[in-house]
């Protein structure tokens, strides 16, 4: 009891201290008993269990290095999209949702969407569904596939998928959640964490409780969007129930919830205490928001300029290598108008990009356009209403 009220103390990844004594209470049991197993057992001449510690301690040092993670969004955080942001400066990321039923029943679309790439790493694959064994057997593939570990998402507040009893569902059944993590735990080795949302509604949060939970099942971190899933995306993140999280919880916290700039992120990260945050939406008006991030939190000069050509140059290599064909200029098209946004005659040139029909002419309205406003200073449209449906 000692040892974990030190790492309730001292268990912010911000503190050495802390993240040693998460690692020795956690896992140096597992690798004596491992250990041991591997002496008397015949033909077992590795240790899945040590595999698993030095991925974790190079996962959570990577972001103690890189605290500003790219949050997952359906639609958007496909393999090209995260290999561009990892070149724009980003922490660790996730893949789009995954779906485990989908795997099972060895779907082409699914597993398109589990893809990832080497420059990528560390990189999770969430997964989501409410059947335990197929939750396992989907986590064996992503162990499998070569990724630095598993994510899954109790957090998705879409109808289709809680009306399965998955995602943010599971945020009212702690049992099952608890049949689900230990399902999971068994069948891994790499690390597997959890996105969550605060609660179900404003009446039964319970971040709180599925972070102890989420700790004792040997979770690496909890990520917490601060919104309920009644909320949906309306209103505001609640950092402040975040803070609260954070500060009772024995294991790392991820916030996430409406950063839309470097400063934003910065000041969330300190003022929750939480050992990462997850940008989404954000870096989909300012794609150097990572960037900028970083350089506050290693107190440097900003040492980027905003040169649109080589951005829109980096973003449509990553397409060609990852992306299908019809896809590239639909993808163009879409970030385009979106990092236009609060700049000069930007509704006219969003309304016009749309119209284009072949690449060639979409890249020479993008060239033309953002050629003209490169000298402006970034606009601030964080008061605008973007994306409420919502990409889980």
């Amino acid at each position: 009891m000692i040892f974990i009220q030190y790492i309730f103390l001292f268990g912010s990844l911000k503190k050495p201290f802390g993240l040693f004594l998460f690692f020795w209470i956690e896992f140096i049991p597992f690798h004596l008993t491992y250990a041991t197993s591997a002496m008397t057992t015949p033909g077992l001449n590795s240790c899945a269990k040590c595999r698993s510690c030095f991925s974790l301690m190079d996962l959570l040092a990577e972001v103690r290095r890189n605290p500003f993670l790219l949050a997952p969004m359906a639609g958007i955080t496909d393999c090209a999209f995260r290999s561009f942001m990892r070149e724009m400066g980003c922490g660790a990321v996730v893949t789009e949702l995954v779906s485990a039923t989908g795997l099972q029943f060895n779907s082409e679309k699914t597993r398109k969407l589990m893809a990832f790439a080497e420059d990528q790493h560390p990189v999770g694959v969430q997964i989501f569904g409410d059947d335990p064994s197929h939750l396992a057997e989907a986590a064996i593939q992503v162990e499998a596939a070569g990724a630095d570990f598993v994510d899954l998402n109790f957090g998705c507040p879409v109808p289709k998928v809680v009306k399965k009893g998955a995602g943010a569902a599971t945020l009212k059944d702690l049992v099952h959640m608890r049949e689900i993590l230990r399902a999971i735990k068994k069948s891994v080795s790499i690390p597997v964490t959890i996105k969550i949302r605060t609660g179900w509604d404003e009446k039964s949060k319970n971040a709180i409780d599925v972070a102890q939970l989420a700790f004792d099942e040997g979770i690496t971190w909890v990520a917490i969007h601060g919104r309920t899933r009644a909320a949906g995306y309306s209103g505001l993140a609640d950092w402040d129930y975040i803070s609260e999280v954070k500060a009772k919880s024995p294991l790392p916290i991820i916030g996430n919830g409406d950063i839309r700039s470097a400063e934003q992120a910065l000041e969330r990260l300190n003022q929750s205490g939480c050992d990462g945050v997850m940008i989404g939406r954000g870096c989909l008006k300012n794609p150097w928001v990572f960037r900028e991030a970083m350089d506050l939190y290693q107190e440097r000069p900003s040492q980027y300029e905003r040169d649109f050509t080589w951005l829109f140059g980096t973003l449509h290599q990553q397409l060609l290598k990852y992306a299908d064909d019809r896809i590239v200029p639909l993808q163009i098209k879409k970030l385009a108008a979106w990092y236009s946004a609060g700049y000069p005659a930007s509704a006219q040139f969003r309304k016009e990009i749309f119209q284009q029909k072949d690449q060639s002419s979409v890249f020479s309205m993008v060239t033309d356009y953002f050629s003209t406003i490169a000298h402006l200073p970034a606009p601030d449209t964080s008061g605008e209403a973007f994306l409420m449906g919502g990409h889980g």
